[in-house]
């Protein structure tokens, strides 16, 4: 059963403080979880009901790590999801290096992106459209805060994130796309081959300092009232545009 300080530690992995410190973080639910062994992520520890390890007793085998049998009651207790009935693992952090980027593929870049549920929800949206890159800001919340990789539904196992200076790393780019209020309409621009394509602040859109690279600007029109996108809407209506383009 999980003690005291063991729940405590885990609690503790929900403030960025202790997760930058620790260099780790936590991953709740069945699915979630499940997901995780399977990936090259290094897990240190796991909190389960017994039939939750019974089901993954082939998975566990090719981990070496802390396994802890653990109630339904006290998980609700160490997570952050008021569903968890299953499992919560706690895993070491990916160094945050700058990715090789692929040839003839697209690059998501993030520009202040402050809401953890929109970060996952774009993360997952990425993934959905086979973008496995995102450069983001150091304003951009915290890729492994837990309503990030909630909202990401498994989705940062594929998707990895690089927190730089945007102005530094993009300065070369070749083909630099920025969403705004008015820009070539997204449902005709022509896409390059690669690039980045740049989505900015919930409320302020992109910064100043990052317009000033941008190439070309692409807007998304409007057909009714409301005043703007939420930014993972707005990511979502661009890559689905940038590979129907493609086909």
């Amino acid at each position: 059963m999980l003690s005291k300080a063991k729940l405590k530690y885990i609690k503790s992995l929900q403030l960025k403080k202790y997760r930058k410190e620790e260099q780790r973080f936590i991953v709740e639910g069945a699915r979630s979880v499940a997901e995780l062994l399977d990936s090259d992520f290094q897990i240190t520890m796991l909190a389960a009901t017994p039939d939750f390890l019974h089901q993954q007793v082939k998975r566990l085998a090719k981990r070496d790590m802390e396994t802890i049998e653990s109630s339904e009651q006290q998980l609700a207790a160490a997570g952050s999801l008021e569903t968890n009935e299953s499992a919560i693992a706690v895993v070491q952090m990916k160094p945050n290096e700058p990715p090789r980027l692929p040839a003839n593929e697209f690059t998501l870049v993030l520009d202040d992106i402050r809401d953890p549920g929109n970060l996952g929800t774009i993360i997952r949206t990425a993934d959905w459209y086979g973008i496995y890159n995102i450069i983001a800001s150091g304003e951009t919340a915290d890729v492994y805060n837990p309503k990030t990789i909630g909202a990401s539904m498994g989705s940062f196992l594929r998707v990895r994130l690089f927190y730089t200076v945007l102005t530094d790393y993009l300065r070369d780019a070749p083909k630099l796309y920025g969403t705004f209020l008015k820009g070539t309409d997204v449902h005709t621009i022509p896409f390059a081959k690669e690039g980045f394509i740049v989505i900015g602040n919930e409320s302020n859109g992109i910064s100043a300092a990052v317009e000033g690279l941008i190439h070309e600007r692409i807007m998304i029109p409007r057909y009714g009232a409301a005043e703007s996108l939420n930014a993972g809407v707005a990511a979502a209506v661009v890559l689905d545009n940038l590979r129907r383009s493609k086909k």
